[in-house]
């Protein structure tokens, strides 16, 4: 499991459906986190790189948005 904004977000999902499961992020949020760090919304969780992951988590610093 990947682990953002202290929430182990399911592999098996997509990446704008496992966002979800962090408290604060809807479906809008999830798709504009997505295009930030331009990943394709089809992408399963699993076949995120490293670097991927820690782009979602820097995209979500930059918002200023508490996500915890």
């Amino acid at each position: 499991m990947a682990r953002i904004a202290g929430v182990n977000i399911p592999t098996g999902k997509r990446v704008p459906i496992a966002l979800q499961y962090i408290h604060g992020i809807g479906n809008d949020i999830a798709h504009k986190i997505c295009e930030a760090v331009k990943i394709e919304p089809s992408r399963r969780v699993n076949e995120l790189s490293d670097a991927e992951v820690l782009a979602i988590r820097d995209a979500m610093d930059a918002s200023g948005v508490d996500f915890a």
